[in-house]
């Protein structure tokens, strides 16, 4: 079967993740039937869905004719023969218990057409040995959607023992016209990805605090401001919910052995109820609806290296074991858990053989096999490359920007989707050395384009958890400020024209960075601000400078102590967007407008530049050079080619000579 034959998607199960799943499915133009095992449940999912949709259209995330459409593609049932009989693809969104799973597919499988594709929704469960309640085992896949499913990108698919490539693709293909990004899982393993790397953690440090190595407070502070990780490890723990961490550790137990073997906190909390926010208690209380309060200045180091370890350790066996590669891991858990960076990155920064080292010595002391080292962790550290081996140093590698030459136009992309595309000091010294790449001779460069990865952002502003890590500083806090404003300040003075694609949230520092660029085009779906006074902030990558030499001071000081989000319109009328495009049609038109620039007259444009610069400080300066750049234009083959193409009636193609 091919994605254009999938017409109607089957949805079993329309609790929290089977209604999200069926809303995702509908958006994206198919027809859904929504089934459950009595009226009152399919119901209720049914108007989970309609009330979702009217969130997202009163947020103006889609249009109120938009959200109707996707409503009336779903059709709630009971009847599982009136459910799959005419489905392309069903997905099962059943309680995560081995024998609801099979019952449900084996009824399935009785109604659905032969050439229907199945996939499970599961977080840890064997594929293998759900797809075996079926008569087409090769026809089915897992397909592991993160709640909630509308708002998560990523869709983990998973291979079982018997899934066929063709299912695999098929599936994969769905995932990604749904609007997700798939990572392909390549071998049935508990926990697959995210779940393999990230619920040892959370038993890690269960262990930790139960064993009085660590209270919750350093374990938290630590994860969240010395990693920079999203949450800290109980603060996620309580949002996943800890019996869902508990019963995935079970069963990863029970496949895989003893390095697994949950902590008694963990059962202690599951037995007493206190299930993290759900509940309203867990780790940290919710009753008064309190957000965590996590210090930042309980930061252990060692603690810091024993964590990375025992991330670097399972991210070693499911390479060792082929289920996916570091570049897969990294990816799913960035948009999976929202981490800075991948746990295989992370690791290759604090070097495999040092962290090697720290199990090693754990091991040695307590003789518990969770600190066992993988032979694969061995093998890695031993060759000193680590996962990603060692680096070409002749190759310009990046890893939060993607960075491509396209004809004149050099492309860059802000590559942190899973993050909203939010700047860090890594993605800084990226942009800085982007900068240099485009203006170095090799690179024939004659326009910048940078946008950012997705629909949902250009740049939500700063990755205030990452820059944050390690506490609050406030030295550190002026030096992230100038290297900033340095770096960004550098696209003004480049030699080329850059222009600012804002497709999304451009908030804060990435306002700041759009304000560098020479021209700045928007979607209609965009929504611009600088947020900081909302935080006690200013904002400090030349925001409170470039935004009033833009729009003038008064419009200036309303957008930085307003900290309101404005639509493109408005700061069209502003002077600050030079033009906005409807959402269809914005992605050609930013190339069309950097091609259109990237044609243009080289060394008049770098002049160009240079004078306006010069003149934003000093007019008289300003226009002394825009002299010079006059005299000296008249004697170049460009103008000649210009003049030639002026009288000939065609466009010109200017060499830069």
């Amino acid at each position: 079967m091919e994605l254009e034959d999938v017409d109607t998607v089957a949805v079993l199960g329309a609790g929290a993740m089977g209604h999200g799943i069926a809303e995702v499915a509908a958006l994206a133009g198919y027809q859904v039937n929504l089934r459950d095992i009595n009226e009152e449940l399919v119901e209720k999912g049914y108007d989970d869905i309609e009330w979702s949709l009217n969130k997202l259209a009163e947020k103006e995330q889609i249009t109120e004719e938009d959200a109707e459409s996707a409503l009336n593609r779903v059709t709630p049932i009971v009847d599982m023969g009136e459910a799959v009989g005419d489905a392309d693809f069903v997905i099962e969104a059943v309680p995560e218990k081995m024998e609801i799973k099979r019952e449900v597919w084996g009824e399935a499988d009785a109604e659905a057409p032969e050439d229907a594709v199945f996939a499970t929704n599961t977080s840890s469960l064997s594929i293998t040995e759900i797809s075996e309640a079926t008569d087409r085992p090769e026809q089915f896949c897992g397909m592991h959607f993160f709640n909630p499913p509308i708002r998560m990108d990523l869709v983990e698919v998973i291979r079982g023992d018997h899934t066929d490539d063709d299912t695999m693709d098929l599936t994969e293909e769905l995932a990604e016209d749904f609007g997700k990004t798939p990572v392909r899982v390549r071998k049935d393993s508990p926990g697959f990805i995210v779940n393999r790397a990230l619920v040892p953690l959370m038993n890690e440090v269960a262990w930790l605090v139960n064993d009085d190595e660590y209270t919750i407070e350093t374990v938290d502070s630590t994860s969240k401001f010395g990693m920079g990780l999203p949450m800290g490890s109980f603060e996620l723990a309580d949002y996943v919910g800890i019996d869902v961490v508990y019963d995935v550790l079970e069963y990863i137990h029970d496949v895989l052995g003893d390095t697994y073997e949950p902590s008694p906190l963990l059962s202690q909390k599951v037995e007493a109820e206190e299930l993290g926010q759900k509940t309203g208690k867990g780790f940290y209380s919710y009753e008064d609806g309190d957000a965590v309060d996590i210090p930042n200045d309980e930061i252990d180091e060692d603690l810091t290296e024993l964590l990375v370890a025992v991330m670097a350790n399972e991210v070693a066996r499911l390479v060792g074991e082929d289920v996916a590669d570091p570049a897969e891991i990294d990816e799913a858990v960035k948009l999976g858990a929202a981490f800075p960076d991948g746990p295989a990155k992370i690791a290759d920064e604090h070097g495999l053989e040092q962290l090697y080292e720290v199990l090693e010595e754990r091991y040695d002391e307590t003789d518990k096999a969770r600190y066992k080292p993988s032979e694969h962790l061995k093998e890695i550290a031993e060759e000193e490359g680590g996962f990603y081996g060692e680096a070409d140093d002749a190759a310009v590698e990046y890893d939060n920007l993607s960075v491509e030459v396209d004809g004149y136009v050099g492309h860059v992309e802000i590559d942190r989707p899973h993050r909203m595309n939010t700047i860090n000091l890594e993605l800084i010294d990226e942009l800085d050395q982007v900068v240099d790449e485009f203006e170095s001779e090799e690179r024939d460069v004659r326009c910048m384009l940078i946008t950012g990865a997705g629909d949902k952002a250009f740049s939500a502003g700063a990755d205030v958890q990452s820059t944050a890590a390690g506490g609050a500083d406030k030295m550190k806090g002026m030096d992230l400020s100038r290297k900033g404003k340095e770096t960004f300040g550098r696209l003004e003075r480049t030699s080329f024209p850059v222009v600012a694609a804002i497709d999304g949230f451009c908030l804060g520092g990435g306002f700041e960075l759009a304000c560098c660029a020479d021209i700045r085009i928007a979607s209609e779906r965009s929504e611009i601000g600088l947020p900081e006074h909302n935080l006690g902030l200013l904002p400090g990558w030349g925001g409170t400078q470039r935004l009033m030499r833009i729009v003038g001071m008064g419009r200036a000081k309303e957008v930085v102590f307003t900290a309101d989000r404005y639509d493109p319109e408005t700061m069209y009328d502003y002077g600050f967007i030079n033009e906005v495009v409807d959402n269809e049609e914005f992605e050609d038109r930013a190339w069309e407008q950097a091609r259109d620039l990237a044609a243009g007259p080289p060394i008049s444009q770098a002049l160009t530049k240079q004078a306006m610069i010069k003149g934003w400080d000093d007019v008289d300066s300003g226009l002394e050079l825009e002299t010079q750049a006059f005299g000296h234009l008249l004697d170049t083959d460009d103008l000649t080619e210009g003049v030639m193409a002026f009288m000939q009636d065609r466009e010109p193609e200017f060499e830069g000579e």
